[in-house]
């Protein structure tokens, strides 16, 4: 069997040429292990066909499955400086943020883009969990605050999608100057009448669900996803209790009044739809 193995098989790819294989046509559910074709993930919306468990998904992806027919107009954010307070832990601040613009192909931890849901004028700025943990530092700031000043511009509701694991420690207090901000742009928006919806996915947590992710008009859910401001084993430690069976999880949540809404990922473009097509009617029989 030697010569089979040794010569005929290379002369054999070497007439035939040897194909790459893609490393990322596949990937493994978190929750089940099973393994996931690229391709029929993309079909499910990334959503485990197995066990239904969604996985995270990029900003981008948010965008494309929201807006009617996939088709938005992203807006360029306000630039914010860079590395104010020169940090540096394992490493510099600056390299930190340098490898997330490589890997994600983004300025910072948010996307900003308006179009139509269900035909009716929305903003959407959807979080990016893979830049630093989807954080909120000053740009994030900016975004959402640019974000509600387009709403109101536009006369448009504003829809967020939040992941994070909150605030972004190496810009200190400035980072948790965004939570105020933050709050300040849902004022915008609510003042003039116009819906506000947050959406959140696994996992938002910190600062971000301290300010403005709560304060939606209408809160919804992805399934299990990870809601919370400590984390669990904080909280155990701090009360010497056990906690619950799916603390911080969005079917708790939504049992014990905290959201409005748990919606799967397939069925949340028409949720938010149906939702703006009442909300938006409501605010223009308001202004008239």
């Amino acid at each position: 069997m030697s010569w089979l193995t040794e010569y005929v098989r290379p002369k054999i790819r070497t007439l035939l040429g040897r194909r790459e294989v893609p490393d990322n046509l596949w990937t493994q559910c978190p929750a089940c292990q099973q393994m996931l074709y690229h391709t029929e993930l993309a079909k499910t919306l990334k959503v485990c066909s197995h066990c239904g468990h969604h996985l995270r998904a990029k900003a981008e992806e948010r965008l494309a499955w929201t807006f009617d027919n996939g088709t938005f107009a992203r807006i360029d954010l306000p630039k914010v400086p860079a590395d104010p307070l020169r940090f540096r832990d394992a490493k510099r601040y600056s390299d930190r943020l340098r490898a997330a613009r490589e890997k994600t192909g983004l300025d910072d931890a948010i996307v900003v883009a308006h179009g139509r849901i269900g035909g009716q004028k929305a903003v959407v700025a959807a979080m990016e969990f893979d830049f630093i943990g989807g954080s909120m530092g000053a740009a994030v700031g900016e975004g959402l605050v640019a974000a509600a000043r387009l709403a109101v511009l536009q006369e448009a509701a504003l829809i967020v999608f939040t992941a994070s694991g909150g605030a972004r420690m190496m810009e200190g207090a400035i980072s948790l100057m965004q939570m105020p901000r933050s709050v300040i742009a849902t004022r915008m928006v609510k003042e003039v009448g116009l819906p506000f919806i947050t959406v959140l996915t696994d996992p938002t947590t910190g600062g971000v669900t301290a300010s403005f992710t709560m304060l939606g008009d209408i809160i919804i859910a992805e399934p299990n996803a990870e809601i919370g401001f400590a984390g669990a084993r904080v909280i155990e430690q701090t009360v010497r209790e056990k906690l619950p069976e799916g603390f911080q999880r969005s079917e708790y949540l939504y049992q014990h009044g905290v959201i409005d809404m748990v919606v799967p990922r397939s069925e949340l473009t028409a949720t938010l739809g149906r939702l703006l097509s009442l909300l938006c009617v409501k605010a223009l029989d308001q202004a008239a």
